[in-house]
């Protein structure tokens, strides 16, 4: 069995509500489905360069992050990054430099997979606490229908689990 080409990596921290919204989603996916080889995924928390090594021979990589926005809470935004190192010159998440230090340091690697592509979510609330607010929850349910379709789009065989929680 070859190794997995797609990583989807959630990122943030778990313990200021909303902005764990990225490994909140994919906890979410990880518990509800069941993916064919192709896919590995990764909760990143607040890691940055510790995360390089995962993106190695991965043709598609899938970001899941709170990120910092005027639009109203709960609202997910996708992002095609062609140029991650440029796009991250603006900040947009609360935890960025270690993700754009990563992308960077595949960039000059050779590493970074050729397409990349950014779910970000409007957190409501960054206060202490383990739990998503109704808003930011109902967005991780959003998102992870759109990264459904995106793996499938990729060619990825998704089969629901069936002892998980209905959706």
């Amino acid at each position: 069995m070859s190794e997995p080409s797609i990583l989807v990596l959630g990122v943030g921290n778990i313990l200021l509500g909303d902005e764990g919204a990225g490994v909140r989603a994919v906890e979410l996916l990880q518990e509800r489905y069941r993916f064919s080889h192709e896919v590995e995924f990764i909760d990143g928390g607040t890691a940055g360069l510790e995360l390089l090594g995962f993106l190695d021979d991965k043709k598609h990589l899938i970001i899941i992050d709170a990120i910092i926005g005027k639009e109203p809470a709960g609202t997910v935004k996708r992002m095609i990054l062609d140029d991650p190192p440029a796009f991250f010159q603006n900040r947009i998440s609360p935890h960025q430099l270690g993700l754009s230090e990563m992308l960077s340091c595949a960039a000059m690697t050779d590493s970074l997979p050729a397409h990349i592509s950014l779910y970000g979510i409007i957190p409501e609330s960054l206060e202490t606490g383990l739990a998503l607010s109704k808003t930011v929850a109902a967005a991780v349910e959003d998102i992870s229908r759109q990264v459904i379709a995106d793996l499938k789009a990729f060619g990825v065989e998704i089969t629901r689990n069936m002892e998980s929680v209905p959706a």
